[in-house]
């Protein structure tokens, strides 16, 4: 079974190129503001994801109706590093 096709996995797509820019241009942020997804992470693994991607998810809300979210795509090392630097 697909973990996007269990009722409680919202949506999640890798955003094109173009997509990506103006995503960006309208948030007015660099990708690394972004809260982060790890390359490693099973969603990102199954919808094909790369270190640097943008991926979109989209999630049913009761009370919003739909919430739209973006995630940076970083290697599993990267946040590894940053936990630890924050600890200190």
């Amino acid at each position: 079974m697909k973990l996007q096709e269990h009722e409680l996995v919202p949506k999640h797509e890798v955003l094109s190129e173009k997509e990506k820019k103006e995503v960006l241009r309208i948030l007015n942020i660099k990708p690394e503001q972004l809260p982060k997804i790890r390359v490693d992470d099973p969603i990102a693994k199954e919808i094909g994801a790369k270190v640097g991607d943008i991926v979109r998810i989209v999630r049913k809300s009761p009370t919003a109706g739909v919430v739209v979210a973006y995630r940076y795509v970083v290697p599993p090392i990267l946040v590894k590093v940053k936990e630890e630097k924050e600890e200190e």
